[in-house]
């Protein structure tokens, strides 16, 4: 991908993006009404382990693009593992990509993923379009329930497909709010819902990180049973902290991603 093929993906994916969490795009329009400018520190991606739709595959566009391997991250408790991509120009969001452990789940579970991965190309996950390109299979709700029974991960990306499960902004750049605490403040007296798994606050000082993020709302799929509420998107903050040599730490906890994650659990109904 040439720059400008990268900038325009980022925008689509934006897009694509704000039809799963409106929300945002009001979130969004709240800071850039105080602030001059306005900066996404990373987006992420979910996928499963299978060797078509791999983390690696769904990299690849993004890696001929000039990304790089910048960290892994390992979620026991979920059974995933993520790496995290960056780009040589710090003004590119970071890329957060997870896939699930398909192997540590049941037979069930890993047959319906299997079945799924029938209905992509081979050649498909290495487009640049492909990480907003939804759902690539029809969707049953009641195999989504039962997906959901054993993850709630593995339930989003049967229901949402290949598209970013959340932008983040990165509060260090806010001249109208100076930390994670005035942001989310901020935002409860706004109306919106954050996620308390862990406290508000993930993470602090000691983890260069600070993050916090909105619940994800439910919205209206419509499988083939008829049309469902399930979690969409979320948006999420991070704040950074600077490293012994004054740069910011550009990596992330997995303590306190693992806690992230749950923004998109069925909280509600």
């Amino acid at each position: 991908m040439k720059p400008e093929s990268l900038n325009q993906t980022l925008k689509m994916m934006w897009k694509n993006y704000l039809q799963l969490n409106p929300d945002a795009q009001n979130i969004y329009q709240l800071f850039a009404e105080r602030n001059s400018k306005l900066i996404n520190d990373h987006i992420a991606l979910r996928t499963f382990d299978l060797p078509q739709i791999d983390l690696h595959r769904i990299a690849t566009p993004f890696i001929n693009a000039g990304y790089v391997t910048a960290g892994e991250y390992h979620f026991p408790q979920k059974k995933l593992f993520a790496q995290h991509f960056q780009h040589p120009d710090p003004t590119q969001p970071k890329l957060f990509i997870s896939q699930l452990l398909t192997g540590q789940f049941s037979t069930s579970l890993q047959g319906i993923v299997r079945q799924l991965t029938a209905h992509i190309d081979a050649s498909e996950p290495l487009l640049k379009e492909f990480c907003y390109s939804g759902c690539h299979w029809p969707i049953q709700y009641s195999v989504y329930r039962q997906l959901e029974q054993e993850s709630e991960y593995a339930a989003w990306v049967y229901a949402m497909g290949f598209q970013p499960n959340h932008f983040t902004l990165l509060i260090n750049a806010l001249k109208s709010h100076p930390d994670l605490n005035a942001v989310n403040r901020f935002l409860i007296a706004q109306g919106y819902t954050l996620n308390d798994s862990g406290g508000q606050i993930k993470g602090g000082p000691s983890d260069l990180l600070e993050q916090s993020s909105t619940l994800a709302n439910l919205i209206p799929i419509e499988f083939e049973e008829g049309i469902y509420n399930v979690p969409g998107c979320y948006y999420e903050f991070a704040y950074r902290y600077p490293q012994a040599d004054g740069s910011l730490f550009h990596g992330f906890v997995a303590e306190s991603a693992d806690k992230i994650f749950q923004s998109t659990d069925r909280q509600r109904g």
